[in-house]
């Protein structure tokens, strides 16, 4: 799957059929360490090539989008919002074609990525769109000092400004490439920051053709720049440029804390929204139907690989069987096959490499204790492709490997508690802190519960669709800040206070 060849120097990220390029400095550039191969993990067939990016082109794309910002940042908001809205326009104008490139670079069904994965990015540029017209200014009270030794009385009065900090590296993961990277462009860009666009090794293709929509609407030279690579060079320099004054990433703790390592010489600001390994509580009051199809959000919704899945299946003990007999014949009847079927609800994951590390976890469940009660291998019938059954273990606790370290498949561990607090000790006994689910007839304990969980969002009686303006970001491993709405805005700038007398 390639799209449509464009040989133009302003426009040109792809100089053949297939071929994509960078975009440093307004420029499309090859990739000075050659391409790599993008593979369709449903069918295990090329989709592109995507350009192997040097480290000097690293460096080159942070001095360029560092150039830039002198005068993007003084650019008038009002063109900010236009020039961000024109992006938008024109991604709903591609819509069709950036559709099937997404689909074969990630895999995901065709309903996710009609519904979610392409139209969700152009709603983020829209938001961000208006979020460059919000107030930068908050003015402070005035404070009235009395006359004293140190002369007559005074009176002061002050505003806290909104400043963009500069230069921004977004990093993304690879379960949706370009939605991630709008919640990150859409506010940095908003706030009068640069970007360098760093997307993930796995499908990065999509996200050159975003950086292309952004060249062609008009966006200066050098305001956002892309470039990619299959290994960690590209992003190791992005980290520790001293021309780079953010980062923004979202992926897994391990490399978020290298991330944090590499920024500290330098006092990188940072957005890290890393690793999850959510916490579905289920009281023994709840509406079980729902919850039975809340909790298979993880097989049903891109195969599990979204941070937010709610994999550590936790059910009071009067409840237990009935829900885990309930979910593995739930599993037993998911459609699982080909992405572009419409009757498909689970789809591949993205490499090979990533199903064998699922498959392993899968066995360290079950050599721990834990009762394979539904999947545990691969589909039947199918003979190319990344895929892996639903699967549910049962009988575990909550010290297993697999209850304790993100899987991102379609994995459920499920654990009896007893009470309340057990309930919720049991949630809060995990090194992760991004989401949490709660299942309850009774709110008021709901909400008790919500509050009592150390975790970033909890959803009450409802599944992984989140609110567009609500905070969004993980206490503990989870990550540092928040995004999501005008705390997005407020994420991608400094406060700069300014008092006069």
């Amino acid at each position: 799957m390639a799209t449509k060849n464009d040989e133009s120097d302003s426009g040109g990220a792809l100089r053949e059929p297939g071929r994509f390029r960078l975009l440093i400095g307004g420029e499309w550039a090859e990739g000075e360490s050659g391409a790599y191969e993008i593979v369709n993990p449903a069918t295990e067939s090329p989709v592109g090539w995507a350009p192997e990016a040097s480290a000097a082109q690293a460096e080159a794309a942070a001095r360029a989008a560092k150039e830039a910002f002198p005068e993007w940042s003084r650019r008038a908001p009002e063109e900010r919002s236009r020039l961000l809205r024109a992006a938008a326009a024109r991604l709903r104008e591609k819509q069709d074609e950036l559709v099937g490139l997404v689909q074969a670079e990630t895999g995901a069904t065709m309903t996710v990525t009609r519904t979610m994965q392409v139209p969700f990015c152009a709603n983020r540029f829209e938001r961000y769109a208006r979020g460059a017209l919000e107030p930068n200014e908050t003015p402070l009270p005035p404070v009235v000092t009395p006359a004293g030794s140190q002369g007559p009385g005074t009176i002061s009065s002050g505003v806290a400004v909104r400043q963009p900090v500069g230069v921004v590296t977004c990093i993304t993961s690879y379960n949706f490439p370009i939605v991630n990277m709008a919640g990150k462009m859409g506010p940095a860009l908003a706030m009068g920051n640069c970007v360098v666009l760093k997307p993930a090794p796995q499908d990065p293709l999509a996200v050159i053709e975003v950086a292309r929509v952004f060249d062609e609407v008009g966006f200066p030279r050098g305001v956002v720049n892309v470039v990619t690579g299959s290994g960690p060079e590209v992003g190791a320099v992005l980290t520790s440029s001293p021309d780079v004054d953010m980062v923004s990433f979202t992926g897994s703790t391990g490399v978020g804390v290298k991330i944090y390592e590499a920024g500290a010489a330098t006092m990188k600001r940072l957005l890290l929204e890393l690793g999850g390994k959510s916490a579905n509580l289920v009281f023994d009051d709840a509406d079980v139907e729902k919850a039975v199809r809340g909790s298979a959000s993880v097989w049903t919704f891109h195969s599990g690989q979204i941070c937010i899945a709610p994999t550590r299946l936790f059910v009071q003990r009067r409840l237990y069987e009935e829900f885990v007999e309930r979910m593995a014949k739930f599993a037993a009847v998911l459609p699982v096959g080909d992405p572009l079927d419409r009757r498909t609800v689970l789809g591949p994951v993205i490499s090979a490499a990533h199903r064998e590390r699922i498959e392993a976890h899968i066995r360290s469940g079950r050599d721990e204790g834990a009762e394979i009660v539904a999947g545990g291998g691969r589909p039947t019938g199918i003979d190319r492709g990344f895929y892996v059954e639903p699967t549910l273990l049962a009988g575990g606790h909550n010290d297993m490997t697999v209850a304790r370290e993100e899987i991102f498949g379609p994995v459920i561990v499920a654990i009896p508690f007893d009470d309340e607090e057990d309930g919720v000790a049991l949630a809060n006994d995990s090194e992760f802190g991004l989401h949490g689910y709660i299942w309850s007839g009774d709110e008021a304990r709901a909400l008790r519960v919500a509050k009592a969980l150390r975790t970033g969002t909890v959803a009450i009686n409802g599944g992984v669709q989140q609110h567009p303006d609500a905070p969004f970001g993980g206490f503990k491993m989870s990550g540092i800040g928040r995004d999501g709405g005008w705390y997005a805005l407020d994420a991608y700038s400094e406060r700069q206070s300014i008092t006069w007398l």
